[in-house]
């Protein structure tokens, strides 16, 4: 699709050699007032350059640039010149696009033949998958269909944590208190209570710890007793995940977790000491990075046993050797940041100069209103109790404004999985946040029932015309302003995505898909779409048609349902 905003930039470049077309690309904005022009240059920044006032550059500038192509009228305003673009010509491009392309819209073979790994959601087996983990797991998910759409070729995988001490002090736990049918019948509440009792009494009886240890390094060489109750321990574990995967629709192309790279760990392990980079330090072997202004990176500990430095040392190198990834991102909560900061320094020493397509995609915590979560002292609120409430009020909402509204249950899926995904990707992912029930489950304002709504409009007006929609039709009958606002957004799709994926966040769709539906709403309320004049019917139904397919798009790019009724 043409670039507007390019093609702004390029009529300016004709007439401004002391700047390239990207930099005068970049410095264009949108006017804050739509009668001011849909495009804006300041000329702040010519000032020196010129050697005049910005008003006057402006005003001689605008005298030079003739109108053409999908230019249609160009003034100064101030130190700006203001753009107004051909809004028939801008209704032919976006519709055709759209109709054209369909479900495939915004789609680019940008990344043929070029493996992207995102490494995301990653819950700890036999702990509660819990709201803490929903931010990992639906940037991790929009990541994936944000590089997918892009032609990427996107491997997902769940790195879970099913190895380490905690396994040592759950098998502590079982052993001395465990029920088998007990577990088997609601494993994660069951050995969360274990869990949570270890630390009780290991307060106490502070051997214990000692104890867990112990069973670990079992674990680490191969114990029978050890391993079968840690497989154990996770096949119950997965079952449960499971089920809060398939209400998110999320898949997965491995779950190769931290014990998958138990044997491919000393490995890495000769390779660090092969370089000169292993020391030994307070009986532990580390790799020194003082240099770097960073803690040393922690390889073993005195008795042998790994960290997770070194199991992701082995899994990187793993994926590289395997997937021959451009990007290997880490969907991680930013309290780890130190963690990857040493784990790319220690590949980059080791000399994989792939250690730079390394990427920590970090994003802020949740925090629960009364406190700070804890599995050890058993406050979290569990993801599932989260999505299963979020449909269970989204069904009491439509039944009472319809009670006899058609598949319900399918509906309040869509709808109250979305709410919840929508809430988590509505902010850049950097900004910690407080879970708040009313929140969540809030369909006012800017949520994503808002934005799933303005799309079951578009298919109930769709509906009800029972025409079929095509591109012939007279694009002279869109040029009013709430017709050309919409077509707007949906011309900076492409864009949003590519400008998505570059920052590695998602919430610049969701800000996309607002700005679509809120401008859509504004066009429906002020103008009528099936009317008696078949030419302008005709036409404000291809509008209605591509703005649907655009907010299918997006809601797709988030993870999210797009129902045809609500």
């Amino acid at each position: 699709m043409q670039d507007f905003k390019v093609a702004v930039a390029t009529c300016l470049k004709e007439h401004i050699e002391e700047l390239t077309l990207e930099e005068i690309t970049a410095l264009i904005e949108v006017p804050p007032n739509k009668e001011m022009g849909d495009f804006a240059f300041p000329c702040f920044k010519l000032a020196k350059v010129f050697r005049k006032a910005p008003n006057m550059i402006a005003a001689e500038l605008s005298e030079k640039i003739e109108p053409k192509g999908v230019i249609s009228n160009v003034t100064p305003l101030g130190g700006y010149i203001n753009f107004f673009v051909n809004k028939s010509q801008l209704a032919e491009t976006v519709i055709k696009d759209v109709l054209t392309k369909k479900e495939k819209y915004g789609h680019s073979d940008l990344g043929k033949d070029k493996t992207i790994v995102i490494d995301f959601s990653s819950p700890n087996i036999a702990k509660p998958f819990h709201i803490g983990h929903i931010r990992t797991t639906v940037i991790g998910n929009a990541l994936y269909k944000i590089y997918d759409s892009q032609g990427y070729n996107t491997v997902r995988i769940n790195h879970l944590g099913d190895y380490g001490t905690q396994f040592g002090k759950l098998i502590v736990a079982f052993k001395l208190w465990g029920n088998k049918e007990a577990v088997e019948a609601n494993p994660i509440p069951e050995l969360l209570k274990l869990y949570i009792q270890f630390h009780d009494e290991a307060e106490k009886h502070p051997e214990m710890e000692d104890e867990a240890r112990a069973w670990f390094t079992k674990l680490e060489n191969g114990d029978k007793e050890a391993k079968e109750l840690w497989q154990w321990f996770r096949d119950e574990s997965l079952k449960e995940f499971a089920r809060v995967y398939d209400l998110l629709d999320i898949e997965f192309d491995s779950y190769n977790g931290e014990s998958f790279y138990s044997d491919k760990m000393d490995r890495v392990i000769d390779i660090i000491k092969d370089k000169g980079l292993l020391k030994e330090s307070q009986g532990t072997n580390i790799v020194d990075l003082d240099e770097y202004n960073m803690p040393p990176a922690l390889i073993t500990k005195n008795d042998g046993s790994t960290l997770y430095m070194t199991r992701d040392l082995a899994a990187a190198l793993y994926r590289k050797e395997n997937y021959d990834f451009e990007k290997c991102i880490y969907v991680v909560g930013s309290q780890q940041s130190l963690h990857f900061q040493q784990l790319f320094k220690v590949l980059e020493l080791v000399g994989f100069e792939w250690a730079k397509d390394m990427i920590h995609v970090p994003f802020g915590m949740v925090a629960l209103e009364e406190g700070t979560m804890s599995t050890r002292k058993g406050r979290v609120v569990f993801l599932e109790d989260v999505l299963k409430q979020a449909i269970e009020k989204t069904k009491e909402t439509m039944l009472a404004k319809n009670p006899n509204a058609l598949n319900v249950d399918e509906i309040a899926k869509q709808v109250g999985v979305g709410a919840v995904v929508f809430q988590e990707l509505s902010n850049s992912r950097i900004k910690d946040y407080t879970f708040s029930w009313s929140r969540t489950l809030s369909f006012e304002g800017e949520t994503g029932p808002y934005v799933q709504y303005t799309h079951a409009r578009c298919c109930a007006v769709l509906r009800k015309a029972e025409e079929e929609v095509t591109t012939d039709i007279n694009y002279e009958l869109l040029n009013d302003v709430d017709s050309a606002e919409v077509l707007k957004v949906i011309a900076s799709f492409n864009k949003t995505i590519l400008n998505a994926m570059r920052k590695n966040e998602p919430h610049i769709i969701t800000r996309f898909v607002l700005d679509l539906a809120q401008a859509f709403n504004k066009f429906y309320h002020d103008n009528s779409i099936l009317v008696e004049d078949t030419e302008l019917r005709k036409a404000r139904l291809a509008l209605v048609a591509v703005t649907r397919q655009a907010l299918e798009n997006g809601l797709k790019l988030l993870g999210m349902q797009a129902p045809e009724r609500m």
